[in-house]
């Protein structure tokens, strides 16, 4: 991993990551992923016949549903099926199917912190295991800045994020690692914005050998 030389290797560390594929029967393509206690699973319906009033003639149309753990949906969760859609549809080629829709269904199942980013990363895991043509990977990393400190802690956990002044997830691509999506709380300077989305860069490099190894082990059986 291509760690700078100031920022000790330690600091690049995530929760550890668990995941199981093809935990569902019905979807085309699914994964349960775990980032320390926070757990979603993600389900790919597709492609499948697009609804006339989403029909696109030329691409695929994505479709995102987003579940939290109890309750009806909130507004907040409207706002991470906006994310994640936005993000899946970068990486995905629509091209490949006209006039069909990819859904993803998402449900929350432990929230400890970094759901969003858990989210993403479950949903890149599901469209991989449904085989869908993709033109890279995304790998979402979440972060913090401590109030008194100043510190940058990664991929923190509720208790944590208690101690926050700013939160940030932030998602990269696999080919040039720019920025897919971006999503912040809290106040910050543009500099404390620059180097927490360096570091959050760094750290994706954990989450693509993460796929890499899984692919890897699945590969007799996607």
């Amino acid at each position: 991993m291509d760690m700078s030389e100031e920022t000790p290797q330690s600091e690049y560390i995530l929760r550890p990551m668990n995941c199981e594929l093809n935990q569902l029967s019905m979807p085309d393509g699914s994964a349960m992923l775990m980032q320390g206690n926070t757990a979603v699973i993600a389900g790919i319906y597709g492609p499948v016949e697009a609804k006339l009033q989403k029909m696109i003639y030329d691409k695929a149309s994505v479709e995102v549903s987003y579940s939290p753990i109890k309750g009806p949906t909130k507004v907040d969760d409207r706002m991470t099926e906006m994310y994640i859609k936005e993000t899946c549809e970068a990486a995905i080629i629509v091209t490949f199917h006209p006039a069909t829709a990819i859904c993803i269904n998402v449900q929350e199942l432990e929230d400890s912190g970094g759901m969003l980013a858990c989210t993403i990363n479950a949903a890149c895991l599901a469209l991989i295991n449904a085989g869908i043509p993709m033109k890279f990977t995304i790998a979402a990393i979440n972060c913090m800045i401590q109030k008194d400190s100043e510190d940058i802690i990664l991929d923190p956990d509720n208790i944590q994020l208690q101690e926050a002044k700013a939160e940030f997830t932030f998602a990269f691509d696999s080919m040039d690692k720019n920025v897919i999506c971006c999503y912040t709380t809290g106040c910050f300077t543009e500099t404390e914005f620059l180097k927490t989305m360096d570091r959050c860069k760094q750290a994706s490099q954990y989450v693509f050998d993460f796929y890499r190894n899984l692919v890897k082990k699945y590969a007799n059986v996607i």
